[in-house]
């Protein structure tokens, strides 16, 4: 163990390394670790909406649909690459929610959160809209407002990758085993999951983050006496090719008064979500069940022309929710409000903070609480330094928030000789950053080799440089979509070349010892 640390974090999903980049960014020394790789549990799970949450108006949750409906235009511009505004047409059906329910929703939604650019709520008529084609005759009127789209692990990864930039320490594959208050401090033990080796460091503040699992660390990792349980919640979404052409998504309402989005996805699918159950066992373990892909495509086919099955189902995904628990009845009412418990017992003994719950759309407000919360704890942390997060960008996220068209025509001059869907799939993932893995490349050779999907190894490497991604799965479905266009051999290909190239920056690694 060498020196001591402001603040220890275990968890690199979107709260973690959220508080990391606060942090950080206000001076602290930061240390985080993560058990598997960023984003790999509830963070690249969610309906990939950055949005206010209409339907928790119904629950009189107006303090945290407001907060959501404030970030929607503070994150566009903090990262334009990776999120940008939608449209969202909810139809009307009647024995639902009348309409005038639905104006009233509608009308606080567009006033509650300091919309700027944002476009307002507007009535359709599905019989002379294009909205209307795709649905099944008989829908007449509909209601379009807006909210924003989030490619969620990548927000997840630009966080962290902010965070290292300002000193931060992130360690992936690094496992929490324990820790123990010693002599004001924590002393934490991990470990590489690689290697099995152990190591530990010592922070004067630990903040529990490891989301469906923060109840294990709290209890069996650090002794926490916190009175505070968690409500475990499957969310589960199914992919299947695109069911409509136009760039707008779709709200539905069910009639068990849940609701479901289709969302244009990829270019060439349409993303299904989600459902609301409790969950039970090992949040590693979840999966789409039968049932819910069954009720996904239920919902959809009520509304859609075109029936939805579970044979077009190319691509499934679930997470596990850590929502405080809060009595409430069903899944679907739990509040999504985080709640920051801090176990602070006094006498010069080091601070816990526990998160539950949040959505990612609050995720840098989360973090700007929980710095609050152990702020006396902090003697290194900047005064006056509160909520300067939403002041710069993310990496990548250095231009205009209306300016991802603009970027793509500097990246087609710089690479006239790569396709224009290639270009745009670089600038809506890595912004200007994509400067940096096309490099002084002169034509398609230059990149190396290409995987599959547009995926060369220029790109990879910038992966595995830049982002920790270690293996083909970091890469395919949470660094990027690309496993929904590769096939089996193409993904084990790429394993292979990740697999060589760790050995062979290992071996430059050891040499240069």
């Amino acid at each position: 163990m060498a020196g001591v640390y402001d603040l220890a974090i275990v968890g690199g999903g979107i709260n973690g390394c959220g508080i990391a980049r606060d942090a950080a960014g206000r001076g602290c020394s930061v240390y985080l670790c993560e058990q598997k790789d960023l984003a790999s549990g509830t963070s690249s799970a969610s309906t990939k909406l950055i949005h206010g949450g209409l339907r928790y108006l119904e629950y009189y949750e107006f303090r945290l649909v407001r907060e959501a409906l404030r970030e929607r235009e503070v994150l566009w511009r903090m990262a334009p690459h990776i999120i940008w505004p939608l449209r969202f047409v909810l139809p009307h059906l009647p024995g639902l929610r009348p309409s005038w329910f639905l104006r009233l929703g509608l009308f606080l939604y567009d006033h509650l959160g300091g919309r700027e650019k944002l476009p307002g709520t507007r009535g359709l008529d599905l019989r002379n809209d294009p909205a209307g084609k795709p649905l099944k005759p008989g829908f007449g009127r509909a209601f379009e407002y807006s909210d924003c789209w989030v490619d969620d692990a990548r927000l997840v990864v630009l966080n962290a990758q902010d965070a290292a930039r300002m000193g931060a320490t992130i360690r992936t594959r690094t496992r929490f085993l324990n820790a123990v208050r010693e002599d004001g401090l924590w002393t934490v033990t991990v470990e590489d999951t690689r290697s099995g080796q152990r190591s530990s460091i010592r922070a004067r503040a630990l903040v529990n983050a490891a989301g469906p699992w923060v109840s294990e660390v709290m209890r069996q990792g650090a002794r926490s006496t916190v009175d505070a349980r968690i409500r475990l919640v499957q969310g589960s979404h199914i992919v299947v090719p695109k069911l409509f052409d136009h760039d707008r998504c779709y709200i539905f309402q069910n009639a068990d008064k849940r609701i479901v989005f289709a969302i244009p996805y990829e270019r060439d699918f349409t993303l299904i979500g989600t459902t609301d159950n409790d969950y039970q066992g090992d949040p590693a373990d979840v999966r789409a069940s039968e049932a819910e892909i069954a009720y996904l495509c239920a919902a959809a086919g009520d509304y859609f022309a075109k029936p939805v099955t579970p044979a077009d189902v190319v691509w499934t995904y679930s997470g596990v929710r850590p929502l405080y628990d809060d009595g409430a009845s069903t899944a679907q009412a739990a509040t999504r409000d985080y709640v920051l418990a801090l176990d602070a017992p006094g006498d010069g003994k080091a601070a816990l903070l526990n998160i539950f719950g949040g959505k990612i759309t609050t995720y840098r407000r989360l973090a700007d609480a929980a710095i609050a919360k152990l702020a006396p704890f902090l003697p290194k942390l900047a005064p006056g330094a509160s909520d300067w997060s939403s002041a710069g960008t993310l990496p990548g996220g250095d231009f205009p928030a209306d300016g991802v068209a603009t970027l793509i025509s500097e990246l087609r001059g710089r690479a006239p000789f790569l396709t224009q869907p290639h270009l745009e799939r670089l600038a809506r993932t890595y912004g200007t950053r994509a400067r940096r893995i096309l490099d002084s490349a002169a034509r398609t050779e230059d990149l190396g080799r290409d995987f599959g999907g547009t995926l060369t190894e220029a790109e990879v490497r910038y992966l595995m440089t830049e982002e920790w991604a270690e293996t083909a799965e970091d890469v395919l479905w949470r660094r990027t979509k690309l496993g929904l266009r590769l096939d089996a051999a193409q993904a084990q290909a790429l394993d292979a070349f990740m697999t060589e190239e760790r050995s062979r920056r290992e071996r430059a690694s050891d040499a240069a010892e």
